[in-house]
């Protein structure tokens, strides 16, 4: 312990003092604890599966919003009339709708220490999504290899697949991101 004010209270991994405030001084002190900051391109390993921990629900609204949003024209989307009489028998959700939730779903795990997106490839939309279906996602990683003309960052090559609440694949896609190693992340 030095003479220093504060000198002896706990502290988190960037230096914060963890209390929250004055304590009894029998009280242990409050810890922090830093919450999931993604992964790193030292964390990624081929042949890992992450299996995304949150679904989401589509709705009608969010469907027509998208349909509007991206000038998509075509009636199955949301006419329901229309689509009544087609195959599927009631509007499909707009298929680049399921491509956004699916990658999105994935952030969490895959590219939230991303400098960028760098393509998605082999999208496929083997089953229909339709208005109430809940998505989920997962994700195995194929490749993991340093970037040649950019230090301290890396190319991660992975698989994702989309499911319905029912377990069935709607979507598939590869996608490739440029993610920052944990020592060259902004900050660091």
């Amino acid at each position: 312990m030095t003479d220093e004010p504060g000198a002896d209270v706990p502290t988190t991994q960037d230096g914060a003092a963890a209390s929250d405030g004055p304590t009894a001084p029998d009280a242990p002190a409050t810890r922090r604890v830093v919450g999931w900051e993604g992964r790193f391109l030292d964390d990624f390993q081929v042949g890992d599966v992450y299996r995304h921990s949150h679904g989401r629900t589509i709705t009608q609204t969010d469907n027509t919003w998208f349909t509007l949003l991206t000038n998509n024209t075509h009636d199955v989307h949301y006419n329901v009339d229309y689509a009544s009489r087609t195959e599927f028998g009631k509007p499909l959700v707009v298929s680049t709708l399921t491509l956004a939730i699916v990658t999105g779903l994935s952030v969490e795990d895959v590219s939230r220490n991303a400098v960028a997106n760098l393509g998605w490839e082999q999208v496929r939309c083997p089953a229909p999504v339709f208005a109430g279906d809940t998505l989920y996602a997962e994700t195995e990683v194929l490749d993991v290899r340093p970037s040649r003309s950019r230090p301290g960052q890396g190319i991660v090559r992975v698989r994702t697949r989309g499911l319905n609440q029912d377990g069935t694949v709607v979507m598939e896609f590869e996608r490739s991101v440029l993610v920052y190693s944990r020592a060259s992340r902004p900050g660091a």
